[in-house]
Parts: structure tokens; C-alpha cells; sequence
């Protein structure tokens, strides 16, 4: 006999096992059937207004783990707010050019690379960005992310390169622009410039040393005493390809008289480099105008 039918217990239509894998499918289906995110926006059309603006993710392969919070984050955000009443619109984007798909695609196309003109290896980089673009919207889509997945932005799309240029162009007719030199950093590798972002400093102590010039002739105010002029450097095997030594009309130098001789050096460096030689009698006797 079965007892379980004599008991007061709630009756419901949910299945008992979970069964994610294939559950999750099917919630995702249903969403997209009914156009939840329309339905969202729709209740909310008369609302303030709330914009989530998607600094884009580059589209040069699968999601990893930056992706999925940032973008998780973001629709946290965005549910949040149509809940509060807001019109919270969501449309996502991609960023399509740059170095990490040109590298992705260097890497995929190996020595094929050198045989191809520029036009044709920007066409494959163009293939392989909207490809990714769309691995990326399936996988943000299985992430329960609620956006405008029909009408992404792509930097590489006409209407937003032209509007590029047409912001620029209002920039230009405002006078804000400068013209200046700028370093540019070069990936020998790549072949390509990079970034400020992927560039990384190493810190690095070498050793160096401090070398006199003697002074051919003589200054009268030293009263034909020795002169030497300092220089400092990381790479004395130059030295003897040196033709001159500079100074800085714009600075100040110090005569400093110890060992018998007089050093001339920068006024603002003399305890610097009294402290490297370890020099702790000098005296100065005067200064030096570079001109």
C-alpha cells in the first residue's frame, strides 16, 4: 500500500530532478521565444530613463573570467534598475580592431601571413572578429544576461567608423586638438605598435660609473690649477668614440677642489656625487657659467 497518497503534501508540476543541462536550454529558449528583454523595456517605455554604456570586450575568441564579471556585473545593474522603474536599455558591443585579434590572426595564418597584401590580411582579421562576436553573444547568452543581442555596436562597422570621424571633425573645428610628439612603442615581433595598456616597465639597475675629462688648457680664475669636467655613465664602452662632452646652458656648476684637483660638476648633483665617490673633504670654490 502506499502510504505517501495519505499524506497532505504539496502538489506541484515542477519535475523533482533538476536536470540543469537540459533545463537551463530550455529557460534560454523560452526567453528568447517570448523576447523577455523586449517585454522588459516595453513596461518600462513611459519610465525615466537609465543608460548601461558597454565598454566592449575584444573580440578575438571565447569568454574567460574577466568577461563573464564585468559583463554579469553590468546586467546585475541593468535588472536592477528596470525593477526600480526605470527604462534601463543594455546594448552590448565589441571592440574588432587592434593588436590581440591581428596577433590571433597571425598566429592562425603562421608563414601565410608574408604572402598576403594588407587589404587581405585585414579582411581576415574582419572574418575572424564577427566570428568571435558571435561565440561570444551565444556564451553571454547562456550567462542569463538580458541585452539587445540583435543590434550589438562593432567598431568595425561603417556607420560607427564614419561617426568616429565626424566626432573628430567637431573636435578639430574646436580648436581642441594639439599637435605634439608622442613615443611610439614597437612590438618587433607582432610588427605592430602597441598599446600603453600592454606595455609593461621593467625596472632595471645597472651599473655605472662617473669619469673626468681633463680640461685641454687652463681657466684663469683657477689659477692654472688641474680641471676636469664629470660625466656619468652606463655605458663607458662608448668613451673612447666620444668626440665632446655637453652642458646645459640652463644649469648651474660647481667647482669642487679635493685630491689636488678641481671637478666641475652639475651644482645640483655635486652632493650625489661626492656621496657615490665617497669624497668627504671637498671643498667648492666657485662656479662655472656653461656659456
Amino acid at each position: 500500500m502506499d502510504y505517501s497518497k495519505t499524506l497532505n503534501l504539496p502538489r506541484t508540476d515542477f519535475p523533482m530532478k533538476a536536470n540543469l543541462p537540459v533545463r537551463e536550454q530550455e529557460i534560454l529558449k523560452k526567453w528568447e521565444d517570448i523576447g523577455i528583454y523586449g517585454m522588459i523595456l516595453e513596461k518600462n517605455s513611459n519610465k525615466p530613463s537609465f543608460v548601461m554604456h558597454d565598454g566592449p570586450p575584444y573580440a578575438n575568441g571565447s569568454l574567460h573570467d574577466g568577461h563573464v564579471l564585468n559583463k554579469i556585473l553590468k546586467d546585475v545593474v541593468v535588472k536592477y534598475m528596470n525593477m526600480a522603474g526605470y527604462l534601463s536599455t543594455f546594448k552590448p558591443g565589441w571592440d574588432c580592431h587592434g593588436l590581440p585579434i591581428e596577433h590571433k590572426v597571425a598566429g592562425k595564418l603562421g608563414s601565410k601571413k608574408n604572402l598576403m597584401s594588407k587589404a587581405e590580411f585585414l579582411e581576415e582579421c574582419k572574418k575572424f572578429a564577427l566570428n568571435a562576436v558571435e561565440i561570444q553573444k551565444k556564451e553571454f547568452k547562456r550567462l542569463g544576461v538580458f541585452a539587445d543581442w540583435e543590434n550589438p555596436y562593432l567598431t568595425l562597422s561603417p556607420e560607427y567608423e564614419g561617426e568616429i570621424v565626424h566626432q573628430f571633425a567637431n573636435v578639430a573645428a574646436s580648436g581642441a586638438l594639439l599637435k605634439s610628439k608622442k613615443p611610439v612603442h614597437w612590438c618587433y615581433s607582432c610588427e605592430t605598435a602597441l598599446a600603453e595598456a600592454e606595455i609593461e616597465y621593467d625596472d632595471h639597475v645597472s651599473p655605472s660609473i662617473y669619469v673626468k675629462f681633463p680640461l685641454i688648457g687652463e681657466l684663469p680664475e683657477f689659477n692654472g690649477e688641474k680641471v676636469n669636467f664629470v660625466i656619468w655613465t652606463t655605458t663607458p664602452w662608448t668613451i673612447p668614440a666620444n668626440l665632446a662632452i655637453a652642458l646645459n646652458k640652463s644649469l648651474e656648476y660647481s667647482a669642487l677642489k679635493f685630491r689636488g684637483e678641481i671637478f666641475i660638476v652639475a651644482s645640483e648633483l655635486k652632493e650625489k656625487f661626492l656621496a657615490a665617490i665617497e669624497e668627504n673633504d671637498a671643498e667648492t670654490v666657485g662656479t662655472v657659467n656653461p656659456e
